[in-house]
């Protein structure tokens, strides 16, 4: 449950529509806050993916965690 309200909560913040018509202020004198904006929402949802996944993923010794059969192949090159 908690992880739905995680994933609708990136959504929306990805909407940014409060920088849509203004490019003012520039962050460090350079990056409209609108292109400021969209690169730390980057960086943050991959944090936020990244610890999705690292939570909720099945680790290899869980039961059934092998089910399909991917502990008995090889490593792909």
């Amino acid at each position: 449950m908690g992880s739905i309200v995680v994933g609708g909560l990136v959504y929306l913040l990805h909407q940014d529509f409060w920088f849509w018509r203004s490019a003012q202020p520039l962050v460090f004198g350079l990056l409209p806050i609108g292109l400021f904006y969209h690169a730390a929402y980057t960086v943050a949802s991959s944090l936020v993916l990244w610890a999705l996944l690292r939570s909720l993923w099945p680790r290899v010794d869980e039961p059934g965690a092998d089910a399909a059969g991917f502990a008995d192949r090889p490593p792909a090159r």
